[in-house]
């Protein structure tokens, strides 16, 4: 495969996206995929939007440093290795490591504004949009935001009804139609992983 596949996964939060991934890694080699996170390249915490609150917001494409993420993708797609500071979000509690990102024949870009960002938008060979009921996406991002980042509840919901929702609504459901795949995870996602992972094995298999 002369040129690596890239493929951007996008979705609301709590919608499964790092499930789904999660899953398509296990099913290849590290030497087979590549996966490189928006997360990764938020800016730091006094470089965020403020809103009318004075509450950081996390969820606007300003508090990604989109250029630096552009950057690092094409540094792969040449075939160069990426090292990059893990962002822990804001958990004391945890160090951060260096993450190392290298080249593969399947690169995968996952992150809430990858379809927005027109730079990135423009590197992407297939997009994936992973879709879920909003009640559900509810939960789930309480699950983790409560429970595996131990923000207070009073916090998370804020934040979904002030941030993510407006997020949502604005940077990310309007590129669903354009995407070339997309899974719905209201229940289970099994159909969908099956027909990416199938695509994947075939771009391997072919070269292509």
């Amino acid at each position: 495969m002369s040129k690596p596949l890239i493929i951007g996964i996008t979705g609301g939060s709590g919608s499964g996206k790092t499930t789904f991934i999660s899953e398509l890694k296990k099913a290849f080699s590290r030497k087979a995929l590549c996966v490189i996170s928006q997360d990764d390249y938020y800016r730091p915490i006094d470089q965020q939007p403020i809103d009318n609150e004075g509450i950081e917001d996390f969820d606007r494409p300003k508090s990604i440093d989109k250029n630096a993420f552009v950057k690092d993708v094409k540094k792969l797609i040449k075939g160069k290795k990426v090292k990059r500071l893990e962002y822990v979000f804001n958990n004391k509690n945890v160090q951060p490591k260096t993450l190392v990102f290298k080249p593969a024949p399947i690169i995968l870009v996952e992150g809430i504004f990858v379809f927005h960002f027109k730079k990135m938008q423009s590197l992407l060979d297939l997009k994936i949009f992973i879709d879920a009921k909003e009640n559900l996406k509810v939960i789930r991002r309480i699950k983790r935001d409560k429970v595996e980042r131990n923000y207070p509840l009073d916090d998370v919901l804020y934040r979904y009804e002030h941030h993510v929702m407006p997020t949502f609504e604005k940077y990310i459901l309007p590129y669903r139609d354009e995407a070339d795949i997309v899974v719905n995870n209201n229940e289970e996602m099994s159909k969908g992983l099956a027909v990416v992972k199938g695509y994947i094995r075939d771009c391997l298999k072919s070269g292509k």
